[in-house]
This record gives structure tokens, sequence and C-alpha cells, in this order.
């Protein structure tokens, strides 16, 4: 079973980015079951990081045909590498047996099935909205008790990681004594790769999702029992299934 994890910004581009990609490939390995090829690639160009919808729609059109080279290229399945599954609809329209997994919908859908009520720690009030939507899309608003932000940027959440954990155990402290959440959810990829969901389930003593880590799984999950998406929900683009254009470039009209 081959794998790919797709960052939605061109994170190469920087020799600190380079090594930052290293350590987020040999940490989804150590998650990948036997037998399991994991990859992590970038897009050419991107916001260097997702704090909000306007930059989620900014890096959709290359994570989307990131998807189709991938699926050329004989992977299984495919992860979106943001939370906020950016183009998660529109990569699984684009592609045909390839598995595309949106860490945001995995993880609630995980949260859905751990308790009652769940919380959404995340990382800035300017994404609470569109998680709060993405939480409805998904099917599971019913049993979201809240969305926080620990008001850290995605880029500075690694500085200090102490202070960083210590910010998300007292937002999931508030989730559960005030919010009534009976499970927590990591709402960032970058927080899932600080491998604080065990260490705060400990400390809170109630589950911790780990977007990064679940969206693997559920990825080898989908794939090991044959299932893939229905093309009756994700209808391929009548322009891509006719053969008359194969890319969002060649959708693209110009003067």
């Amino acid at each position: 079973m081959q794998i790919a994890y797709v960052l939605p910004s061109p994170i190469s581009r920087t020799e600190d980015g380079r090594k930052e990609m290293e350590r987020r490939l040999s940490i989804l390995r150590s998650f990948a079951a036997p037998g399991t090829l994991v990859d992590i690639v970038d897009i050419e160009e991107g916001p260097a990081s997702i704090e909000s919808l306007y930059e989620e729609y900014l890096c959709i059109p290359k994570t989307v045909d990131k998807m189709v080279e991938l699926e050329q290229q004989g992977y299984d399945a495919a992860i979106i590498g943001c939370y906020g599954d950016p183009g998660l609809d529109a990569a699984r329209e684009v592609t045909n047996k390839m598995v595309v997994v949106g860490p945001g919908e995995a993880g609630v859908m995980a949260a859905a099935m751990c308790g009652h009520r769940f919380s959404i720690i995340t990382v800035t009030e300017s994404i609470v909205n569109a998680l709060y939507h993405l939480v409805e899309k998904a099917g599971v608003g019913k049993k979201l008790a809240s969305v926080r932000a620990i008001e850290v940027p995605v880029l500075e959440l690694a500085n200090n990681k102490a202070e960083t954990i210590a910010k998300l155990v007292e937002e999931g402290r508030k989730a559960i004594r005030e919010d009534r959440a009976d499970t927590l959810v990591l709402g960032c990829m970058s927080m899932g790769f600080l491998n604080v969901a065990e260490e705060m389930s400990d400390i809170l003593g109630v589950p911790v999702v780990n977007p990064g880590r679940v969206s693997l799984k559920m990825a080898e999950a989908l794939v090991g029992t044959g299932l893939c998406h229905s093309k009756a929900a994700y209808m391929t683009p009548p322009k891509i299934g006719s053969g008359k254009v194969k890319s969002s470039q060649e959708l693209m009209v110009r003067k």
C-alpha cells in the first residue's frame, strides 16, 4: 500500500522546510502499519501557512493537480496536509480509484466515535468559523461542543513547545469544564506533528485525537477494505471526463 502526504504549501523551498518535511515523514512512517509505504510531497507555490479560508483557497488548485499526479504515479491514497481539508471535494472529483483523506473530516469522525461531545482546539480565531462549517459538512455537528483557539500562529507553534502544550491543555480543560466536551481534537496538522496528543490525554483524562495519525490510519483502513469514494457523490467534472482538459490550468480562461 502506497500513501502520499501532501503539504499544501511550498515548504521544500528552504533548508529548514526540507528538514521539517523529513521530520514529518519519519513520524508518519512510525504511525504506518507494516507493508504501508508513506511518502511526503509539497506543492510548487502557495501560502507559507494556512490560518484563513482565503489561504485555503489559494492552495487548492496546485494541491488538487498534485492529487491527479499522485494517482497517475500509482498511489493508493493521499492525505491533504492541512486540517481545514482544502480542496477535499475537488480532489475526490478528479481522482478515480485513489482514496483522498482530509484530516479535518477524519479527525471529527473519530472524535464522534470516541464520545458524546467533542471540542476542537485550533491555532487562531481566524479559522474557528471555518471549522464549525467543516464539522457540519462532515455530518457530526450535533456532537460538537466547541471550537477554541490558543492564539498561536502555525509557524510559531514549535518555537516554545512547553508553552504551546500549556495553552493546549488550558483550552482543553476549559472545553471539558465549560463546554461539556468529553473528547478533544487537535485542529491543526502542525499541532499533530508536535506529538502532544498522548501527553494531553494523560493530563486531561479524555481522548485527544491527533489528526495526522488518524488520517493515516483512515487511509489504510479504506484502502485495506477495498473502499473508495463514490463517484455518484464526487462526480468527475464533465470537461475532464470528456478528455477535453486534464488539469486546472487547462480549465482556466485567460485574456
